[in-house]
């Protein structure tokens, strides 16, 4: 039962987690945007942002990160031959690889509050897309569990990858189209 338990708040707490991951980008692109107006309205945005982030960051994405951890332990600690799969092996690869998305964006927020960051806005959308490759990567893996049902789950990662390049750049272009400033 226990480990029903921990495998529902694992869910739960991956939710709030890749919500957290979804949003930051997204506000991180706002902040970067923000360079473009005058002085003082960037003064204030920029003050803004910074506490958006934060509490964000803070208050909800890393927590969810640590129960996130925490209760994937008790279920390897319930279930200690998941290690042994290989599918979950892949799996904790692409979890390390979220985990190191995670601080890497705390590293950009921290450059962005210090008015350090020289990441543009189009940079950061194309940032923002990493972390849904990473959760398809994941649930894909989670869900299908065979090694050729993995093979054509990395097409269609890839394939995904490729589309929302492309849906950046068409963006990017309708963005210029209208007469908006393109990082």
């Amino acid at each position: 039962m226990v480990y029903l338990y921990a495998k529902a708040i694992h869910i739960i707490f991956v939710v709030c987690w890749m919500a957290g991951l979804f949003y930051m980008p997204r506000l991180f692109i706002y902040h970067t945007e923000a360079k473009s107006k005058s002085l003082e309205a960037y003064s204030v945005l920029h003050g803004q942002f910074s506490i958006m982030e934060s509490r964000l960051w803070w208050v909800i994405t890393t927590p969810a990160m640590v129960i996130t951890i925490i209760s994937a332990l008790f279920m390897l600690h319930y279930n200690p031959t998941l290690l042994s799969l290989g599918w979950m092996q892949l799996k904790l690869v692409f979890v390390m690889g979220l985990v190191f998305y995670h601080f890497k964006t705390q590293q950009i927020m921290v450059k962005l509050r210090n008015e350090e960051s020289r990441w543009t806005s189009n940079q950061l959308r194309l940032w923002n897309e990493v972390s849904t490759i990473l959760l398809f990567a994941i649930v894909f893996l989670v869900v299908l569990k065979s090694t050729l049902n993995w093979i054509f789950g990395v097409i269609g990662l890839l394939s995904l990858a490729v589309i929302l390049m492309i849906l950046i750049k068409i963006y990017k272009r309708y963005r210029k189209s209208k007469g908006e400033r393109v990082d």
